[in-house]
């Protein structure tokens, strides 16, 4: 199983990227797709999550309305389209396969890829 995220880079605050994550090894069908970061000097938090399965989508409180995940199945890719960013989004993001992406969260990392950093400037 491998997960490849990719998109990562230098932005100025209020600019937009777009993370990417390939999949190989697993099917949409199989796992959800969930994006977690890490901040300097801070814990992991869960970002945002989506399931092909039932079409369940999470997004933390912190990026509602900035952040959009979506999923191109023949592709088996994930991607995080990310608006509006802030100094406070700085960190590294990696992309998870999920037992579950529930309305509350992020549930069950079964396998993770090597992080994309993001840095936002301002």
């Amino acid at each position: 199983v491998q997960l490849q995220a990719s998109g990562g880079g230098l932005v100025q605050a209020g600019g937009s990227l777009r993370l990417s994550c390939a999949a190989s090894g697993i099917t949409f069908d199989d796992y959800a797709i969930g994006w977690f970061r890490q901040a300097p000097g801070k814990e992991r938090e869960g970002v945002s999550c989506a399931s092909s399965s039932d079409g369940t989508t999470y997004d933390a409180d912190f990026v509602k309305g900035r952040f959009t995940i979506s999923s191109d199945n023949a592709k088996n890719t994930v991607y995080l389209q990310m608006n509006s960013l802030n100094v406070e989004d700085t960190a590294v993001y990696y992309c998870v396969a999920l037992s579950r992406c529930a309305s509350r969260g992020l549930y069950g990392m079964h396998y993770w890829g090597k992080g994309t950093l993001v840095t936002v400037s301002s």
